[in-house]
């Protein structure tokens, strides 16, 4: 039987490295984990008492496509709560995690051969999904200068039909100021693309608020999830915001793809978003996380990086070390337990000279991580 062409799609390169890592354990050994950008913690659990209880009131079928009207307008509160922006509920559609959501905004944007603009390093799903959807991912190469997000120059020219952008950005945690995202914003819509704002990192910031797409203009997707700020990533629910003239064409794309986000965690998400007790714990265990990772990573000798200002993730570059992070990073799991991944996941071009390190675990484990690092670095 044939295989498409759209199905070849790379590999996910860090879940090799937590394939690697689980055989480790496996094995009885002990393994750090900072490959994964997933939190150590799970659901509040306000979410998921809210869950059991309406297991308990009833089955749970088919919500509309479109999701919980209640979740929906609980969402457009927190834009006005978060960002002082007054968002109509209608524009919100709940999304099977952010994955779900790329999936909608690319096929109701893009068609057939289009080409999308992406940061690099950048997450690499964006790529992935893309090229699946027969769609034209086109890196722009982000300079360190400019804390590894593009800028207007980046894509003067291109022809592009949309411009895809992540502030706080994986892997690099570094945020668009709003002059910075204006001016994408601005310099996108003046080549008549699309423009796609990847926010499911918003909540996890340290300094200063992150800035959504939606303070600057209506004429744009953002796309945002549960599974980071609200620490819901097994849950796989997510939301979009689209413009008003777009609802429609994202719902009928939605009622046939996916029918609906699954109900289950549409109930726990909406009780999730006032659980603020125990989201604001787990900041505070990302601070913590954050200081003991910076000052660690520079004692032992990983020196080159931007300092994130969001997320849970340092980006950093190796070429100092190595020629070969895919190589360093099997070495670091080998001879010291750490689990790390290698830049080429999210920068196919020059990745083989950097390693994502996340400090989304516990921080005894990221305490336990730099020591061996620095033993390892001392050790070569």
């Amino acid at each position: 039987m044939r295989i498409s062409t759209r199905s070849q799609v790379d590999p996910f390169i860090v879940m090799d490295v937590m394939q690697a890592a689980s055989a480790a354990e496996a094995a009885g050994r002990h393994i750090i984990h900072m490959e994964v950008g997933q939190p150590g913690t799970g659901a509040p659990t306000g979410a998921t008492a809210a869950l059991a209880k309406a297991m308990d009131d009833g089955a749970l079928g088919y919500t509309v496509a479109l999701g919980l009207p209640a979740l929906r307008a609980r969402i457009a509160q927190m834009y006005g709560e978060w960002y002082n922006v007054d968002l109509d509920p209608n524009r919100v559609v709940i999304t099977s995690g952010s994955s779900g959501g790329f999936i909608l905004a690319f096929t109701a944007l893009f068609d057939t051969g289009d080409k999308v603009g992406i940061g690099a390093p950048g997450y690499p799903s964006y790529r992935q999904i893309l090229r699946a959807l027969a769609l034209n991912p086109v890196d722009l190469p982000t300079s360190p200068d400019n804390r590894y997000q593009p800028v207007p120059a980046d894509f003067a020219g291109m022809d592009l039909k949309g411009l895809l952008v992540a502030s706080p950005g994986n892997p690099t945690g570094t945020m668009l100021d709003h002059p910075s995202m204006k001016a994408l914003i601005e310099a996108t819509q003046g080549q008549g693309a699309s423009f796609v704002s990847d926010e499911i990192y918003h909540g996890i910031e340290y300094q200063k608020k992150a800035v959504t797409a939606l303070e600057i203009t209506d004429d744009a997707y953002v796309i945002n999830s549960f599974s980071k700020y609200f620490s819901m990533t097994g849950w796989r629910v997510g939301w979009m915001v689209v413009p008003e003239d777009h609802v429609r064409v994202v719902e009928r794309i939605a009622q046939n793809m996916f029918i609906c986000a699954p109900h289950a965690s549409q109930v726990a998400a909406l009780a999730a978003m006032d659980c603020d007790g125990e989201l604001q714990a787990n900041m505070d265990v990302y601070r913590a996380n954050r200081t003991l990772m910076i000052d660690g990573l520079r004692a032992a000798g990983f020196t080159s990086f931007a300092p994130p200002d969001g997320a849970f993730y340092v980006y950093a570059d190796v070429s100092g070390i190595t020629d070969d992070s895919r190589v360093l990073a099997r070495d670091i799991l080998d001879k010291a337990g750490v689990a790390v991944t290698p830049g080429l996941d999210f920068d196919p071009i020059r990745g083989h000279q950097t390693l994502r390190f996340s400090y989304a675990r516990s921080t005894a484990d990221i305490a336990e991580g730099i020591a061996r690092f620095k033993a390892y670095m001392a050790a070569r």
